[in-house]
C-alpha cells in the first residue's frame, strides 16, 4: 500500500459497536465516511483508551456540525434544524459526500510529497533532528518509553513493536488533546532551536458527554449552539486551513465551535511510515506547535470551577471519584458548592435530543507535566431527562442526595483516622491505610444507594420534593458509613485500648463533638 493511499475517510481505523438488529456480517472498524453515513446503525465507539475516545468525539462533533449546517446559528431556529435532522434518522448523505469531496486530500495519514498529512506538520521532517525523534514508544501513551517503568508490557526503544495505523492515529489525537507540558524534542524555526511545549487543552481534565442509544443521537446531542456571530469560513478546523500556522507567532484563537473542538493543540506531530509495511508507523516526531502565546483553555464538555485564589479551572480527572458525585453539577444550572461549579455547556442543549441520554465521563488522571496515572471511563444510566430544565422539581433532591453521600464519606474518613491515631497513641499518625480501605468499601455501596434513590424520584410533579425523603436518605448513608467503620476497625477491638479508640472515634460519624458557645459576659 503506497503511503499516500491510507485515507482516514476510506480505511477502517475506528473501532465501533453496532446497534442491535444490524446484520452480523459487519466490520469491527470503519472509516470516517462509513461512520458518518451509518451512525444510526452504530451503538457507540469501542475505543479502549478513554482519552482517545474523548479526543475522537470532538473531531466527530466538528464533522457532524459541518455536514448538518449546525456549525452556524442561522438560518432560522438552530434547535428546530437539529430536531429536523433527528427526525430524518440519519446525517445528510449528500452533505457528507460534498464535504468528503472537498477535503478528502487533507485526510491522508501520510503524504511523502510534502503535502498536508491529517493533524500533522510535515515541516517537522526538516525542522527537527531526524536522529533524535520521539519514537513510537513515546507516541503510544500506554507504552513505557525512555527510562519509564514497564507496567503493562515490556518494550525497547531500540527495537519497538511498530504500531498499525489505527493505533497510531488514536494516539496522535491523545497527544493533541492530552499532551504534557515541559521538555520535548527540539524544533528549529528561523534559526532558533527550542524544546519546550505547553500542555494540551484537556490535560488533567475529566470530559463529560451525553450518550444516546445510537452514535447518531450521541453526535447530535453533543453539539452546542454557536453564537450568532460565528461564520464557518472564519471557524476552520486544522485540515481546513489554507496554510499551516507560523510556529514563530502566537497561535490563532478559536472563533467558533469547530475551531474550539479541533484547533487548540499546543503540540506538533509527524508520523513516519515504515518503508516495508506502509500500514505501520516506524517513528514519530513530537514537539511544540507555537513558540510563544497560548490558546485560552475553554471547553463545553468540562465542569469548570473556581479555586480559592479565584482562578477558573476544569474539574480534574480522578480514578477514585465515582461519576454520581458529579451528577448535580451536570444536571443543575447552579450546582451547590464553594468551588462554584459551572455545568458543561453541552448539557444546556443535550436533553432536547432525547430524555433517555446517559452521561459518559472520559479522562486521564495525570499531572500537568510528564506523570500519567490512570484512565477514567464511567457512565450513568439515562439521567438527562432529569436535568433542571426538564424536571425542575428533582433538582434539590439530586443535590441533597449527593451532599449526604459525600458528608458521610468525609465523616467516615475522619473517624477511621482518629481511631488509628488514638490506638497508636500518635497524634501525627495519618491512618491512610485504614482510610483507603474505608473508601474502597463505602463509595461503591454509597453509589448503589444513590442510584437506587435517584430512580425512585418523581418527575411528574405530583409528589412534594419529587418524593425525596431526606431523613431516610440520611439514615441510609449513615448506616453504610457505620457498617464500613465497624468492618475496618474490627481488628483492634479485641484489646481494651483498641476498643476504647474505636468507641471514642465513632462520634465522628455523627459530626464529632460540638463546641459549646462561650457564655456571654454579664452586663455591667
Amino acid at each position: 500500500m503506497p503511503t499516500s493511499v491510507y485515507n482516514l475517510f476510506d480505511e477502517p481505523w475506528i473501532p465501533i459497536r453496532w446497534a442491535p438488529g444490524v446484520p452480523e456480517d459487519r466490520p469491527e472498524q470503519v472509516g470516517l465516511q462509513d461512520l458518518l453515513l451509518r451512525s444510526a446503525d452504530i451503538a457507540t465507539l469501542a475505543i479502549a483508551d478513554p482519552p482517545a475516545h474523548s479526543a475522537l468525539l470532538r473531531i466527530l462533533y466538528a464533522l457532524t456540525a459541518r455536514v448538518t449546517g449546525l456549525d452556524e446559528a442561522s438560518p432560522g431556529n438552530w434547535t428546530g434544524r437539529r430536531l429536523k435532522i433527528l427526525d430524518a434518522g440519519q446525517l445528510p448523505r449528500e452533505e457528507i459526500d460534498n464535504y468528503i469531496a472537498r477535503y478528502r486530500h487533507r485526510f491522508f495519514l501520510h503524504d511523502p510529497e510534502g503535502g498536508r498529512p491529517w493533524m500533522q506538520d510535515a515541516r517537522l521532517a526538516e525542522q527537527c533532528d531526524a536522529d533524535n525523534t520521539a519514537g513510537v514508544n513515546k507516541l503510544i501513551v500506554t507504552r513505557p518509553a525512555g527510562n519509564s517503568h514497564a507496567w503493562f508490557r515490556h518494550g525497547s526503544d531500540a527495537r519497538p513493536d511498530l504500531p498499525a495505523a489505527p493505533e497510531a492515529v488514536l494516539n496522535l489525537l491523545v497527544w493533541h488533546y492530552y499532551g504534557p507540558s515541559g521538555r520535548c524534542s527540539a524544533r528549529e524555526v528561523n534559526g532558533v532551536k527550542t524544546a519546550s511545549t505547553t500542555a494540551g487543552p484537556l490535560r488533567t481534565a475529566l470530559s463529560y458527554h451525553p450518550e444516546g442509544e445510537t452514535l447518531f443521537e450521541t453526535l447530535l446531542a453533543g453539539l452546542v449552539q454557536p453564537p450568532q456571530t460565528v461564520r464557518r469560513e472564519g471557524d476552520p478546523c486544522p485540515w481546513e486551513w489554507e496554510e499551516l500556522p507560523d510556529p514563530d507567532k502566537a497561535p490563532r484563537l478559536p472563533t467558533g465551535p469547530c475551531s474550539r473542538l479541533t484547533a487548540c493543540s499546543q503540540h506538533a506531530l509527524l508520523l513516519v511510515p515504515d518503508d516495508n509495511s506502509p500500514q505501520l508507523v516506524r517513528d514519530a516526531y513530537i514537539t511544540w506547535a507555537y513558540r510563544t502565546g497560548r490558546i485560552p483553555r475553554d471547553d463545553n464538555y468540562l465542569i469548570w470551577q473556581v479555586s480559592q485564589q479565584g482562578n477558573r479551572y476544569p474539574r480534574p480527572a480522578s480514578a477514585r471519584r465515582a461519576l454520581w458525585r458529579d451528577l448535580d453539577a451536570l444536571l443543575l444550572k447552579e450546582p451547590p458548592g464553594t468551588a462554584q461549579p459551572e455545568r458543561p455547556k453541552v448539557f444546556e442543549y443535550a436533553s432536547e435530543v432525547s430524555e433517555n441520554l446517559r452521561v459518559r465521563a472520559l479522562g486521564f488522571e495525570q499531572e500537568g507535566q510528564a506523570k500519567d496515572t490512570q484512565f477514567v471511563d464511567a457512565s450513568t444510566p439515562p439521567v438527562l431527562g432529569l436535568a433542571e430544565e426538564e424536571a425542575p422539581e428533582t433538582a434539590p433532591a439530586v443535590g441533597r442526595m449527593r451532599q449526604l453521600g459525600e458528608l458521610y464519606g468525609r465523616r467516615l474518613e475522619r473517624a477511621v483516622k482518629r481511631a488509628w491515631a488514638e490506638y497508636t497513641n500518635d497524634a501525627k499518625a495519618n491512618g491512610d491505610t485504614w482510610a483507603s480501605e474505608a473508601a474502597a468499601r463505602y463509595w461503591p455501596d454509597a453509589e448503589a444507594e444513590f442510584w437506587h434513590r435517584f430512580r425512585r424520584l418523581d418527575r411528574t410533579g405530583q409528589e412534594p420534593n419529587a418524593g425525596f425523603d431526606s431523613a431516610a436518605t440520611r439514615a441510609a448513608f449513615l448506616r453504610l458509613a457505620t457498617d464500613t467503620y465497624e468492618t475496618v476497625t474490627a481488628s483492634i477491638t479485641r484489646t481494651q485500648r483498641g476498643a476504647k479508640a474505636v468507641s471514642n472515634a465513632r462520634i465522628e460519624l455523627f459530626g464529632g463533638v460540638r463546641k459549646k458557645k462561650a457564655a456571654s459576659a454579664p452586663a455591667a
